[in-house]
This record gives C-alpha cells, structure tokens and sequence, in this order.
C-alpha cells in the first residue's frame, strides 16, 4: 500500500493524529518562547502562537487550580495533548481502524 493510499484510506486516523500534533508542538514552541519574551510582547510570532493555543490552554485551566504559573499550565496542555494522541491511536487500534505497518507477520 503507497503512502497516497494510506492517507486517502485512513484520513479519519492522519488528520485528528495531525492537527493535535500540530497543536501539541506548537504548545512546546510557546512554552520555550515564553522563556525569552514577556507576556504581553508585541512580537507576531508569540502572538500567533498565544492565538493557536489558548484555546488548549483555557480549556486545562478550567481543571488546573488558578495559583499555577502560566508555564506549567502550557506544560500540563502539552502532556493533555500528547495523551489525547495516544487515546485516539489505541482506540482506532481496539475498533481495528488505525493503520497497520504491512510485512510478512501481517
């Protein structure tokens, strides 16, 4: 089966698997960025990734207690994220509907 193939067949696995990736490296990125730039910095590229996340990062406030610093708020968002990939993978694995690597013992 071709790499085409395997996307246009298991859109329903790569695409959720994709855009939570995206999210959960991007919530890296502004946990780094945060180290070097103030909050309120006018820089376009905090605030485009201040903008992609937060809504990842209101949503793990509403369960985190309000005395946590900013940072390990974003942290906890990346592990959320991370997890939820792992949920989605074994989950499409159990219904038998995740991608399987092919070979012989397939």
């Amino acid at each position: 089966m071709g790499i085409s193939t395997s996307l246009a067949t298991y859109w329903y696995f790569h695409l959720p698997n994709f855009v939570l990736a995206a999210l959960m490296y991007t919530m890296l990125g502004r946990v780094l960025l945060g180290l070097m730039v103030d909050a309120d910095s006018p820089n376009y590229i905090w605030r485009f990734f201040c903008r992609i996340t937060d809504p990842v990062v209101a949503a793990v406030a509403i369960v985190t207690p309000k005395v946590t610093p900013p940072v390990v708020v974003w942290l906890f968002g990346f592990v959320w994220l991370f997890w939820l990939r792992v949920a989605l993978h074994y989950t499409l694995l159990l219904l038998n509907l995740a991608p399987r690597f092919g070979g012989a013992a397939s």
